[in-house]
């Protein structure tokens, strides 16, 4: 087996913002494409696949390059953010991302595109850990690390628990 490094196509094609690479790269990682919209800015005179020009950017919480919206995603964000069409507004907004194969190049002809989801994906929230659940998460033998994974646990409920846990 040869062990002379290869080279991916896509790799000379990356940039800034994120592009169907991207999410290629991140499907191959096996990671889901959820993510929440921090904010987006309207930025003017920006450099995007080597033009200047004026664009609404979308910036996330997770750590991943921003996305520029173009019209038909920007819509689907304005429907999540109840029809509102400022985009200082659009914030904290969840969305599920996936690679169009048929998006209509300005050439005439179709592309790859990055597209948002036009269902909204429900974020799963924790729940608090709070001392009524001590006895019942001690008896299931139950780590702080292994709560965590289920619950919100601030550093003071920490505390408790491994008192609780280590007393008796």
């Amino acid at each position: 087996m040869s062990t002379e490094k290869k080279h991916h196509y896509r790799n000379v094609f990356k940039s800034d913002h994120l592009g169907s690479a991207d999410l290629e790269d991140l499907i191959e990682q096996g990671h889901n494409l959820c993510f929440t919209i921090k904010e987006v800015r309207q930025e003017f005179g920006a450099k995007v696949a080597g033009k200047k020009g004026d664009f609404n950017i979308a910036y996330f919480n997770e750590n991943i390059k921003p996305l520029v919206l173009n019209a038909t995603n920007s819509k689907v964000i304005k429907s999540f953010a109840g029809n509102n069409p400022f985009v200082e507004n659009w914030k904290n907004i969840p969305i599920e991302l996936y690679i169009d194969e048929n998006v209509r190049a300005v050439s005439g002809g179709t592309t790859q595109g990055v597209r948002i989801r036009p269902i909204q994906p429900q974020i799963k929230t924790k729940k608090d850990f709070t001392a009524d659940m001590f006895e019942r998460a001690k008896n299931a033998g139950a780590t702080i690390e292994k709560i965590k994974g289920t619950y919100n646990v601030n550093a003071e409920i920490e505390k408790q628990y491994n008192e609780y846990v280590t007393a008796k």
